[in-house]
């Protein structure tokens, strides 16, 4: 792993969820420190005592990179949920007046172009952005089928017509998953999330919108083609598989290599307790890049 050997430590700037603390468990296991930069609002108060951590607030660009340079941070990454804020509700100090144009130019477009925008402006500032898979490789969806339970034919079919419908969408920039129920597009992600998404396929099954019988159709779950791969990667966990089991659903698609498994060992156990199918999809040359 780059870096492993010197002196420096690892920041995570986090937002909210399991995943920014399983990062951190994952560095620790490799002998390294992570800092963690809590979003206040956002990053979970009571777990990020665990770790060498400080607390932010969106916009204080000046503060963060005072912290990380104090805590001898060279690698940084962001990582967690965070709803995107309005410009007039970000508090902004003075290390982030002096790039303000820079930040409302990431703020025109999708959240991959913002991140990204961050991104670059932390680089501008010295530092080396990473990814999870530089940093946390364990937590990164694996190639094949991980449950018992295996996709049919049908569910094949279903992927392929996924994953043809997420490549499409790429260029827009909005939402990395996709229902589909014997050869029909049901529901698309949104800014919503990947939670509304199948609670709102469970509220369309239960209002007869859907007459697929209970345990046919996938949730499909991709990348951006064009996407950092270092920013904003689909992410599950075992809500995303409940969520499923709920919507009635036969499983899951995700593309391997590409895609973060909060709470792997979690994750399968519960697929197979409900009887779904669980598998990580060869990633084409075509991708995301790095």
């Amino acid at each position: 792993m780059p870096g492993a050997t010197d002196n420096f430590n690892t920041g995570i700037v986090s937002g909210s969820g399991a995943l920014p603390f399983a990062v951190a468990d994952s560095l620790v296991a490799r002998g390294r420190v992570p800092v963690v930069l809590g979003i206040r609002g956002f990053c979970d108060p009571e777990r990020i005592t665990r770790y060498r951590h400080h607390w932010i607030a969106l916009g204080q660009l000046g503060r963060l990179t005072r912290l990380l340079r104090a805590e001898r941070c060279r690698d940084v990454m962001f990582i967690g949920g965070l709803v995107r804020p309005a410009l007039s509700e970000i508090r902004l100090d003075f290390g982030t007046l002096r790039v303000t144009p820079r930040i409302i130019a990431a703020f025109r477009g999708g959240d991959n172009h913002l991140l990204t925008g961050i991104g670059r402006i932390m680089e501008m500032h010295g530092f080396r952005m990473v990814g999870v898979k530089e940093v946390a490789p364990d937590l990164v969806m694996p190639e094949g089928v991980l449950t018992r339970t295996e996709p049919d034919d049908g569910a094949k079919t279903d992927i392929a017509t996924g994953l043809d419908l997420l490549r499409a969408l790429s260029p827009f920039d909005v939402g990395q998953a996709v229902v589909v129920i014997d050869g029909n597009v049901v529901a698309v992600e949104d800014i919503e999330g990947t939670d509304a998404l199948l609670a709102r396929v469970q509220r369309l099954r239960g209002e007869g919108r859907i007459r697929s019988r209970a345990g046919r159709g996938v949730l499909v779950k991709a990348p951006k083609t064009q996407q950092d791969v270092r920013y904003d990667l689909p992410t599950f966990g075992p809500r995303t598989v409940e969520g499923a089991a709920a919507a009635g659903l036969g499983g899951i698609a995700i593309v391997a290599g590409y895609t973060l498994m909060a709470e792997p060992e979690k994750v399968v156990a519960a697929a197979d307790k409900a009887h779904l199918f669980l598998t990580g999809l060869a990633a084409k040359p075509a991708a995301p890049v790095a």
